[in-house]
């Protein structure tokens, strides 16, 4: 895998998971209580051989170069690399990225130098386990200009999707992305491929692509320069290079989920603490996902009910109750407070003890959770200040809300209390 390099994109505004890419990139949004969306990727890459590796930014992109800084360091004596492209003012171009290909296009000039034969394209906000290296045997195997990594998708949600047919020599025929009514009917299999047997063609009838694609880097450069006004992958670039390129689909038979929207993120994440067997395990020893390393204390934990969850480092719990949630680096519980089906993402920092008394003798809640509180069927985001009994249940079973001034969003019915929010004693949202 030498000869192939990988770019990530991660450009993208992210309004998907807006509040949470409010102060971030998507990629840089946190997972699983000390990870980050990025991770991911940057794990697989690293696992499969490649470590060539690109990642484009564009919007909220501090914390993202800091976490790419900090976490994937190469030796001096390895040709590897984690190298961020930024969305930049050039000679040629003034203006922001306008898609996945424009993206590529706007660095084509770093891309021909490396001198690589293929290039891995993924997505900053996917969740799965893929060993790219039998993604790239399969592309030259079967002599692709272009390979696409598909699943198969049952009718309720294949609409979600871009989707494709194959012939019976898993070259691609047809590309549609997100196609509704009678075009989505049509985008239906007919035939098994190979590893695709009848009975998962009946539950799953639809091959849905998974934003994962390997090119020539000849044929890449060809159709980034030939074709200008193309800007994106799925939309515009792949479905015309049908005609005239050899364009084929491996299928994944691994767990993958788009985490792209909030309803997703959170339900992802809750999945992890599924026991005994998680869909997406970060238990294994062979392959780990990794961070940055932290030098953080273990978790203290004070008569405590803890049921189906998963606590992170340097945290401090006291006399609560966690069923079903996930607790993130650093957080801080108080007493009697019931935590349910929530996602704390933590803290960043920790404040001493005269901090944490000067902001209650000035009426401030300090960091962390404070006593007496319920939480339920929530996210709540880094640093933030939950006061004395506070209650986050969505009372009145709103499913879209946005109290940015307050400190908190609601979408699909889950309560997210922004970055930083301060929610003062007593509150009940």
């Amino acid at each position: 895998m030498k000869n192939v390099a990988a770019i990530i994109l991660g450009g993208g505004r992210g309004t998907r998971l807006y509040p949470l890419t409010q102060v971030r990139a998507k990629p840089a949004v946190p997972l699983a209580g000390k990870y980050r969306l990025i991770d991911i990727p940057m794990s697989n890459c690293l696992h499969s051989g490649i470590e060539k590796i690109y990642v484009l930014t564009q919007f909220n992109s501090a914390s993202l170069h800091r976490h790419l800084g900090q976490t994937y360091r190469f030796s001096p004596f390895s040709s590897g690399f984690a190298e961020v492209l930024a969305a930049q003012q050039t000679p040629e171009r003034s203006d922001w990225f306008q898609g996945t290909a424009d993206a590529v296009r706007q660095y084509l000039f770093t891309l021909k130098e490396l001198d690589v034969s293929d290039y891995v394209i993924l997505s900053g906000d996917h969740l799965y386990r893929m060993h790219y290296g039998l993604l790239v045997d399969h592309h030259r195997k079967t002599k692709a200009d272009i390979t696409l990594s598909v699943i198969s998708a049952e009718e309720a949600n294949a609409g979600e999707f871009g989707l494709l047919r194959c012939n019976s020599r898993g070259r691609v025929i047809e590309f549609r992305e997100k196609p509704r009514g009678a075009e989505l009917k049509a985008m239906r299999l007919r035939a098994p491929l190979p590893g695709l047997s009848k009975t998962a063609l009946r539950q799953k009838p639809f091959l849905a692509s998974m934003g994962i694609y390997v090119f020539k880097k000849e044929v890449l450069i060809h159709l980034l320069t030939e074709h200008l006004q193309q800007t994106d992958f799925s939309k515009e670039m792949i479905p015309s290079a049908l005609d005239h390129h050899n364009v084929q689909a491996y299928l994944f038979s691994g767990y993958w989920e788009d985490i792209g929207t909030i309803e997703s993120f959170y339900n992802a994440n809750l999945r992890l603490v599924q026991q005994p067997d998680p869909e997406f395990n970060f238990y294994d020893v062979g392959e780990p996902i990794f961070t940055r390393p932290r030098f953080l204390p273990p978790t203290v934990v004070e008569n405590c009910v803890i049921e189906q969850s998963m606590i992170c480092d340097g945290c401090t719990i006291e006399e609560a109750v966690i069923r079903k949630s996930i607790v993130g680096i650093r957080s801080r519980i108080g007493r009697r407070t019931m935590v349910e089906e929530t996602l704390l993402m933590g803290a960043d920092y920790y404040q001493s003890a005269e901090e944490r008394e000067q902001d209650l003798g000035n009426g401030l809640p300090p960091l962390g959770i404070g006593e007496g509180g319920v939480i339920h069927r929530a996210i709540i985001d880094k640093n933030a200040r939950i006061g004395k009994n506070v209650q986050i249940i969505n009372r009145d079973h709103v499913q879209e809300s946005s109290r940015e001034q307050e400190g908190f969003w609601i979408r699909n019915g889950i309560v997210i209390v922004i970055k930083g929010a301060l929610i003062p004693d007593g509150k009940v949202i």
